[in-house]
């Protein structure tokens, strides 16, 4: 229980709930509520399915190319990194005109499940080897997702209550959760190199 409370968080602040309610709102601006309710359920499924992909696919990429799963920790830490100075500094990443589905592309996939989403997604299931740890990863995932949707679900009330400088606060407060797991992640790959006896 206490593991998938861990993950849980984790993914949680992974999706980056806020910064994705904050694009959400302004790509869904002047839609109806029942529109952007419709939105929102369509966002989390995308989510959903592509991170469960992702959870699910990580040993099989990492054998393809050749990867070692320190190596992939790496990469994912730095962009995670990147991704939450990006957050603290408020720096908006995509926008994209409000006309079409935007549930897909660009929330789903970048905004939500970004480069740095996919490396964390890729390295969590790559470390999970029983059957039991994968089944807890993946509720997990499901938990984390549905709570990201919860939040978009609530965006209007959210919006009415905090107002924009209340969710930016909330945006930024995510970057700096971001930035410390991703300093964990880098150094738990540098830890693993290091452990690694050489040829």
């Amino acid at each position: 229980m206490a593991l998938l409370l861990s993950l849980w968080i984790k993914l949680f602040f992974v999706l980056t709930p806020f910064f994705a309610l904050t694009m959400f709102l302004t790509l869904t601006e002047g839609c109806s509520e029942r529109r952007r309710r419709r939105l929102a359920i369509a966002v989390a499924a995308a989510v959903a399915v592509i991170a469960l992909i992702l959870f699910f696919a990580g040993r099989q990429v990492f054998f393809v190319f050749g990867i070692t799963v320190d190596s992939f920790r790496i990469g994912a830490g730095v962009l995670l990194l990147l991704s939450g100075i990006g957050l603290v500094q408020g720096r908006p990443a995509y926008a994209a005109a409000p006309n079409g589905d935007v549930a897909v592309v660009p929330l789903a996939i970048p905004i939500i499940v970004g480069p740095a989403t996919t490396g964390t997604l890729l390295v969590m299931g790559a470390e999970m080897h029983s059957l039991s740890a994968k089944a807890l990863g993946a509720a997990a995932v499901l938990l984390a997702v549905a709570c990201v949707g919860g939040v978009l679900l609530a965006g209007s009330f959210l919006q009415r209550v905090l107002g924009a400088r209340g969710i930016t606060i909330l945006s930024r407060l995510t970057g700096l959760v971001l930035s410390a797991l991703a300093a964990q992640m880098i150094m738990t790959g540098v830890q693993g190199f290091l452990r690694v006896p050489s040829a």
